[in-house]
């Protein structure tokens, strides 16, 4: 096979009005030479697939899953003031590149701002959350909720190192859901492993160094073209589409004649296969018609605040019933997100948690009612949260040196809260967990071993792997 010859398949496929055969091409073509996975797991999985939902922007961890009384008790006075003034000490700090310097530089941000919402507790375990979050609330008996949570970056590039574990200043790595794409075979025929639903910001892809093959496929739910490419150009129908992919699936069979060595022919065919099938297994998904009304309420989809979130996780569980390994839905727009309230968090916080709170809780129920929460993993996260004081008179700050997340489903406890931040929700001082420990406890409840997937000429970091937080499974 001649590279010119290669060249012109590759042109004709892209040029053939095919639709968005240039998509899959683009994630076949990477890595070619390198051996695989076998795609089976390493060991007996727990989980199937994982939905992923992540509130871009930082999510204050004080007015949803970690309240701290404490904040209304010191409300005005400076962190100096009360008997917290220990959190400055440098030695909370020595495993980060960020530090607080105490100076008159960050005098706002230690005056305690109080809680700007009540909370409760709920279900039999008693977990306290907040008022904001009452539909997620009652279902706390089917969460876990891990209160300490620290990362490395105090800017928004901690988006990037929540996915990959990697700092935005590093090298960039793949992410988690690229590498589940990589190391588990697929479940579908029709759609593809991993999917993104929702903006990006500051990393748009997912592969890396494992290749565009791993990036996630992004879709646009709600929109008359939900994914791009996947509408043929021009007037050419769907028997025209079919002779074009025809004849060149012969002209690769033809080529894996001549060259039987070739080891990526098959693949590429499979590939055009996929992206073909995909332009009517992706629209059946999105199609709700079907949905009765009292799932439609359940996401929400009565509603307006409710609707745009209610629609992404009805698609998701749609798809996820359906064979998608990992689906990744990203809220709150804008480059630094949503959550972002260094003012107004009262209001922010408040119409952004009205959007997410019923059609999450409905997540969790449909999964629940339809036996796929059992071997389903949804994850609830950010990228760090907000800070005890106040930011100017009425937001908080980014804050990674303790913040929370959540977790349910395939394998893991329900009802249970795992690691604590001191009184003012400053530090992780119980069972702390960097986000690559997140990473490896998906990973473990999927059966992966993540040193089983090492790529030759790339060096992963012990940090990478993170640990598995045994406390949570069951």
């Amino acid at each position: 096979m001649t590279s010119n010859s290669f060249i012109s398949r590759r042109q004709y496929l892209l040029h053939s009005a095919m639709g968005f055969g240039s998509l899959a091409l683009g994630g076949i073509l990477a890595g070619e030479e390198r051996a695989k996975p076998d795609g089976q797991p390493h060991f007996r999985p727990k989980a199937k697939r994982v939905i992923w939902l992540f509130m871009r922007g930082g999510v204050s961890h004080l007015e949803s899953f970690d309240p701290k009384p404490a904040l209304n008790k010191f409300a005005g006075k400076s962190i100096s003031e009360t008997p917290h003034a220990d959190v400055f000490n440098p030695k909370h700090f020595k495993d980060l590149r960020v530090v607080v310097v105490d100076d008159a530089n960050g005098k706002d941000r230690k005056t305690i701002y109080p809680l700007q919402t009540g909370y409760k507790k709920y279900g039999q375990s008693g977990m306290e959350i907040s008022d904001w979050f009452p539909h997620i609330g009652s279902c706390a008996d089917d969460i876990a909720v891990i209160r300490s949570m620290w990362t490395t970056d105090n800017n928004h590039g901690a988006q990037v190192q929540f996915h990959s574990g990697r700092h935005m200043l590093d090298p960039r790595v793949p992410t988690i859901g690229a590498w589940i794409n990589y190391g588990l075979g697929s479940l579908s025929d029709n759609l593809p492993q991993f999917i993104n639903i929702g903006p990006r910001f500051f990393d748009k892809r997912d592969g890396h160094y494992l290749g565009p093959a791993y990036d996630a496929v992004n879709l646009k739910v709600g929109s008359k073209n939900s994914l791009d490419y996947a509408v043929p150009h021009g007037s050419m129908n769907k028997a025209e589409q079919r002779e074009i992919l025809n004849f060149t699936n012969q002209l690769n069979r033809l080529t894996s004649e001549q060259f039987p060595a070739d080891p990526v022919l098959e693949a590429r065919i499979k590939s055009y296969e996929l992206a073909f099938r995909m332009q009517t297994a992706v629209p059946e998904v999105l199609d709700f018609k079907n949905e009765s009304e009292q799932t439609r309420k359940l996401y929400g989809l009565d509603r307006a605040e409710t609707r745009v979130f209610g629609q992404q996780l009805l698609a998701a569980r749609r798809f996820s019933e359906r064979g998608v390994r990992f689906i990744q839905i990203m809220h709150g727009d804008g480059a630094a997100g949503a959550w972002d309230n260094h003012s107004g968090l009262r209001k922010g916080h408040a119409r952004l948690s009205k959007q997410v709170d019923l059609p999450t809780a409905g997540l969790l129920t449909d999964l629940k009612q339809r036996g796929l929460l059992d071997d389903t993993i949804v994850v609830f996260a950010t990228e760090f949260g907000r800070t005890p004081g106040s930011q100017g008179a009425d937001g908080r700050d980014h804050h990674p040196f303790g913040f929370s997340i959540w977790m349910a489903g395939g394998g893991l406890k329900g009802g249970v809260v795992h690691g604590s931040t001191d009184e003012l929700g400053f530090h992780a001082v119980e069972n702390p967990h960097y986000v690559t420990d997140v990473h490896a406890t998906i990973n473990h409840l999927l059966g992966i071993d993540p040193r089983r997937l090492e790529v030759p000429g790339y060096k992963r970091l012990d940090k990478d792997f993170g640990h598995v937080i045994h406390d949570i499974i069951a």
